[in-house]
């Protein structure tokens, strides 16, 4: 994996393109070329209210209208399972949208409590991630940092983190306290995007990093300043670029999100991103005149056979009195809002006349940084190994669908969230997937493979012209940043 940093010049915004009038010598200006002067055709994605509904015939995008009945009675059908007690979904393809449903209940009973809605609100956990990847990447692109630099450049209060010590895979105890030993180096701002670090999350696991993160209550600090100072006191569990390991990094990105631009990190997505994108409900607090439109959380009663409503997990809390702005899974936001980001990002950083980020920027992103490595988590799980698959900066990519017997294109980027949720981008056959549902803590046995499933049935829906005229993915090249 090449270690050489990006470089990129200064973010620039579009600009209409317009022509002096010559004054020399009375001479009239010459004509402008007809293809400099013709106006550019708007496009559905320009309208903030887009996307509200699929296309009239969503064939004209290259699907086939049986294919996309079955992606629909699928859909259907694993509520009627009781799989999720409601979904709702988005499918782009060539900018505008092939379908765009909801099925199932909201919130009450899943049977026959308030329905599922396109606007329903949705909490999408780690799907923040590739939000806040987007954010610290914009400082990027402005020559702030480079994905080289040691993170303590930024953070300086996580120098001198301690690491744990193993021994046949299980950490080192003396007299109850682990043994600890010092790390090698700083992690690198790249690590930190990649989940090299050595971090822990306390989401899951018994060793005393992971242990002692749910003790500290780091994902419930009052702000990013405390659960900063709660990380600095806590002992890494691997050395910095030696093991991918799912972690509190994209929180810490939000943390630098916030001291490198001097903002306040929700105030800097709401300015940079969710803005210009038109995100309108996307936000880590849920204001009271929209909580009739918050989607419960859901889970299997294996004592029942049956879906039921369950707490919420306590790590998010959505009101401004008490809420941390998690960089790693603090948002909520709707299939409308985070459809606009996925264009955005199929886009190459574009929408409706805003560019959020460079189209190198997205190619840096969603190429390999982790070399040899392998990610054995999407976000909801551990897994021993993931065939085909490697982590980005805040997306896990596919390099290889075949070697995992994946369905989608190569070079397919994607993130999910704990209660279900699941986006992907595949530049290949220019798509965009958005799927929200809301569970958590089991499925029913045999249940839906939300993202797979999904994933080849919308493939297979493609009109076999459409599949043969996607355009191959050009590689991403890394360059210097500016200074």
């Amino acid at each position: 994996m090449s270690k050489r940093p990006l470089m990129m010049g200064s973010r620039l915004l579009l600009a209409a393109v317009s022509f002096a009038v010559l004054a020399a010598c009375g001479d009239p200006a010459p004509a402008a070329p007809a293809a400099e002067t013709a106006a550019v055709a708007p496009k559905p994605s320009d309208d903030p209210a887009w996307p509200v509904a699929a296309v009239a015939d969503p064939t004209t995008l290259g699907f086939t209208a049986e294919g996309l009945a079955a992606l629909d009675a699928r859909f259907a059908k694993a509520v009627a399972d009781q799989d999720f007690a409601g979904i709702v979904t988005v499918l782009g393809k060539g900018g505008d949208i092939a379908q765009f449903n909801a099925y199932g209940v909201q919130s009450g009973d899943p049977k026959t409590g308030t329905p599922m809605t396109k606007d329903s609100i949705i909490r999408i956990y780690s799907m923040t991630k590739p939000v806040t990847g987007i954010a610290l990447m914009q400082l990027y692109e402005q020559g702030k940092w480079q994905l080289d630099d040691p993170v303590t450049k930024y953070a300086p209060e996580l120098a001198n983190l301690k690491v744990l010590t193993f021994k046949d895979g299980k950490p080192v105890m003396q007299g109850g306290q682990p043994v600890l030993a010092d790390s090698s180096r700083p992690a690198t701002m790249r690590e930190i995007m990649s989940h090299t670090a050595g971090f822990g999350y306390g989401l899951g696991g018994d060793d005393p990093v992971n242990t002692a993160f749910r003790d500290q209550k780091v994902l419930l600090s009052k702000n990013l300043d405390e659960m900063m100072t709660k990380i600095a006191a806590i002992p890494l569990i691997y050395d910095p670029g030696t093991r991918w390991s799912y972690s509190v990094s994209v929180d810490i990105q939000g943390y630098l999100v916030q001291k490198i631009s001097g903002q306040k990190f929700g105030d800097y997505l709401k300015a940079n991103i969710f803005t210009p994108l038109g995100m309108n409900e996307t936000s880590f607090i849920l204001p009271e005149d929209k909580a009739a439109r918050f989607a419960d959380i859901y889970t299997w009663d294996k004592a029942t056979n049956a879906l039921k409503v369950t707490e919420q997990p306590p790590f998010t809390r959505y009101d401004t009195a008490s809420e941390m702005e998690s960089g790693g899974g603090g948002l909520v936001s709707t299939a409308h809002d985070y459809a606009r980001f996925s264009q955005m990002l199929l886009n190459k950083g574009t929408l409706a006349g805003a560019t959020i980020v460079k189209p190198e920027t997205i190619a840096l992103m969603a190429q390999n940084h982790i070399g040899d490595l392998g990610i054995y988590s999407d976000g909801t799980a551990a897994n021993p190994g993931r065939p085909g698959q490697k982590f980005g900066l805040d997306f896990a990519v596919y390099t290889d669908p075949e070697a995992g017997q994946n369905p989608f294109g190569k070079g397919t980027f994607y993130w999910s969230g704990a209660a279900g949720t699941i986006f992907w981008i595949d530049p290949v056959n220019d798509i965009f997937f958005v799927g929200l549902v809301q569970q958590m803590g089991g499925s029913r046995p045999g249940a839906m493979n939300f993202r797979n499933d999904s994933g080849k049935l919308i493939l297979d829906a493609l009109k076999p012209a459409a599949a043969a005229a996607a355009p191959a993915a050009a590689p991403a090249k890394e360059l210097e940043p500016a200074h």
